[in-house]
């Protein structure tokens, strides 16, 4: 077995597009490095800090980190994403174009006797009950037909 990696809150998009892709790049040379000895690879939500996938378009930009992501896969490195609060609205791109599986809620597994948990982890706690409830409104799939119409 192979390691596995984890990383989160890329938040590419922002501040700006500059400072964005310098970020994008960092993150397409870490990728790079780990790929010859990572058996999967966890992204674990907000990894771009804007993301709506309408029927036909996907967001503008972050071809490095999508083409690496794909390039990894191809190659047989067990990608996952897992959705966050600033990119929950991903429905099929990245499995249909990418192959990679895209987890809107939590997974549990076992590695070696290891137990895992992840997950993005927004919304989970007892509190910020405003912020759950926002959440219930974006990831309705009437309320998402509207806004990606």
């Amino acid at each position: 077995m192979g390691n596995i990696y984890f990383a989160s809150d890329f938040h590419l998009g922002v501040p700006g597009h500059g400072q964005s892709l310098e970020r994008e790049q960092r993150i397409v040379r870490w990728l790079d490095s780990i790929a010859p000895h990572a058996d999967r690879v966890y992204l674990v939500g907000d990894l771009f800090d804007f993301w709506f996938e309408y029927r036909d378009v996907v967001p503008r930009g972050h071809v490095r980190l999508l083409g690496t992501l794909a390039r990894m896969k191809d190659s047989g490195i067990d990608v996952q994403v897992f959705t966050g609060n600033h990119d929950m609205w991903m429905f099929g791109y990245f499995e249909k174009e990418l192959g990679i599986p895209v987890h809107h809620d939590i997974i549990r597994f076992e590695v070696n006797g290891k137990k895992f948990l992840v997950g993005h982890g927004d919304g989970i706690g007892p509190g910020d009950k405003g912020y759950k409830f926002i959440k219930k409104v974006f990831t309705n799939k009437v309320a998402q037909k509207l806004f990606g119409a």
